[in-house]
């Protein structure tokens, strides 16, 4: 179901509000430096589903999930003095699993792209020592001045 014009422009402004929150407000050591990627928004606009990444491993990761579920309800707090709406949605974060596919993807293909590369230099005939092979097998150069037609 395609979202309404206002649900749109409001999930946008909630990713750029949590996004400064999360940057400036927040003082919970376990976030880190969280990107919020997107944020969806119920057609009611009862929820809102905060989607972020960052950059560190699994570990790093886990230690994040739970910070940033510890700090929905100070976010929904804050977002309920900055923004107009009548009701503020209620705050869920969730792990961009997207991004992380698209980078395995992203390595996947450049992988693939070094072994093309690798295999075609091994089959690849050497190159010949000589670089007038084409006029030593008697057809005159097309540039060459020196022949006469």
């Amino acid at each position: 179901m395609p979202l309404s014009h206002r649900t749109e422009r409001i999930a946008e402004q909630l990713r750029e509000e949590v996004s400064q929150i999360l940057a400036t407000e927040v003082a919970d050591p376990g976030v880190g430096l969280v990107t919020v990627t997107r944020v969806k928004v119920t057609p009611d606009l009862s929820l809102a589903r905060v989607y972020w990444t960052l950059l560190g491993d699994a570990a790093e990761r886990k230690r994040t999930t739970k910070a940033l579920q510890r700090a929905a309800a100070f976010v929904r707090h804050v977002l309920a003095t900055r923004v107009t709406l009548r009701r503020v949605p209620e705050v869920h974060f969730q792990y961009d699993e997207g991004l992380a596919a698209h980078q395995r993807v992203e390595e996947l293909l450049h992988e693939i792209h070094e072994a093309d590369a690798a295999r075609v230099q091994e089959t690849a005939p050497a190159p010949a020592a000589d670089s007038a092979a084409p006029a030593a097998a008697g057809a005159p150069a097309a540039h060459d001045p020196d022949t006469t037609a």
